[in-house]
């Protein structure tokens, strides 16, 4: 018993001599969601809070993302998070794209999806009230409409209608 635990603490103190990288992407504000969208200043604060953090370039690392193995997790974390969404490179999307990212990002809000529990946890500004989740998934839900309506995209409704006629 032991000598298994002198192996984890051997191994614990070696593993901290690969930390990760926290360099954020340069930044680019022509190309940032919230400038490009013109989006309510409470409302850029809600997502700021809950969702930039994973979901751009602008991720703030924490004190024990310098503990591995955490800061492996959390940087696998942040480059899965912005390979899904990247509020930061939003401007690039296309704008079929940006609508299925508005209406996934509305429903994963309604299914209390996200912001994930795990980082509720160490960021208590990202849990959102009621009336700030209604707020946020109003707010994509209307830009994923005007997205479909100003771009000439059917919704996932009117598809299936096409195929059925």
């Amino acid at each position: 018993m032991k000598k298994i635990l002198i192996i984890l603490v051997v191994a614990f103190v070696l593993i901290q001599f690969f930390p990760i990288d926290k360099n954020n992407p340069p930044l680019t504000p022509q190309m940032d969601f919230l400038k490009i969208k013109n989006t309510p200043e409470h409302t850029a604060n809600l997502i700021k809070n809950g969702c930039y953090d994973c979901h751009s370039n602008e991720s703030k690392y924490p004190w024990y993302s310098n503990v591995q193995p955490v800061g492996w997790f959390l940087k696998n974390h942040i480059e899965e998070g912005r390979k899904e969404l990247n509020f930061s490179t939003f401007a690039t999307y296309p704008k079929k794209k940006e609508a299925k990212k508005f209406d996934e990002a509305a429903e994963l809000l309604e299914k209390n999806e996200m912001p994930l529990d795990s980082y509720v946890i160490g960021h208590p500004e990202a849990k959102f009230t009621a009336a700030e989740k209604e707020e946020l998934v109003h707010y994509f839900k209307t830009l994923a409409q005007e997205t479909r309506l100003m771009n000439n995209i059917p919704t996932e409704v009117q598809k299936s209608e096409f195929k059925v006629q």
